[in-house]
């Protein structure tokens, strides 16, 4: 099943809320790149905290079970059984699908490196960056480039092609630019105001 094949499945679920216990139950044996796909989803919306927040602290999670070369995500059950809302899910599967189906039509397995011992660790410390700078971004539309990018990558990951991880990398490098921006910009907000 494709990425976009599987949201499609989630966004029709029949319950009004969704379990993270019940969507990693639906990704199956690609969990960790699935997972990091739909973690990054929310952001690449404007999404009004605490989803951000959220997602990134999931993220991070994940970025240090893969560094370690876990093999499959684990989370405490009182994170497993909290919840997301369906349309939510909806919403971000609906704004993210047709740019996904262009990615997948476009990716292919290419600059496999992922078969070196060191590859968990460097995806793992992307991504840890990537949440990072999710976590850290100016509210409600900050995230977004940060978002693009943890879906990049968690598709990279998917079809196993690097070029998309650079991707990721370059996207990420936007949305550091700009929250560098935002920061400086309020810095010197504050600084004209004395």
């Amino acid at each position: 099943m494709r990425t976009s094949e599987l949201l499609v499945k989630l966004a029709g679920e029949p319950n009004e809320r969704l379990t993270i216990g019940d969507i990693l139950a639906a990704l199956g044996d690609r969990s960790f790149a699935l997972l990091v796909v739909i973690l990054g989803l929310p952001n690449c919306i404007p999404m009004p905290p605490p989803i951000p927040i959220f997602c990134a602290l999931l993220l991070i999670g994940v970025a240090v079970q893969i560094a370690i070369g876990c093999e499959a995500p684990w989370a405490p059950a009182l994170v497993l059984r909290r919840s997301v809302a369906r349309k939510d899910v909806a919403l971000a599967a609906s704004k993210a699908i047709p740019l996904l189906r262009k990615l997948e039509k476009f990716s292919q397995p290419r600059l496999d490196w992922f078969g070196h011992p060191r590859a968990t660790l460097a995806v793992g410390a992307l991504l840890m960056a990537l949440a990072l700078g999710v976590l850290t971004a100016a509210p409600v539309i900050g995230q977004i480039p940060w978002g693009w990018a943890v879906c990049l990558l968690g598709l990279g990951l998917v079809e196993r092609d690097g070029l998309l991880i650079i991707g990721a990398l370059v996207l990420g490098s936007v949305g550091a630019l700009l929250s560098a921006g935002f920061v400086y910009a309020v810095f010197m907000a504050i600084r004209n105001m004395f």
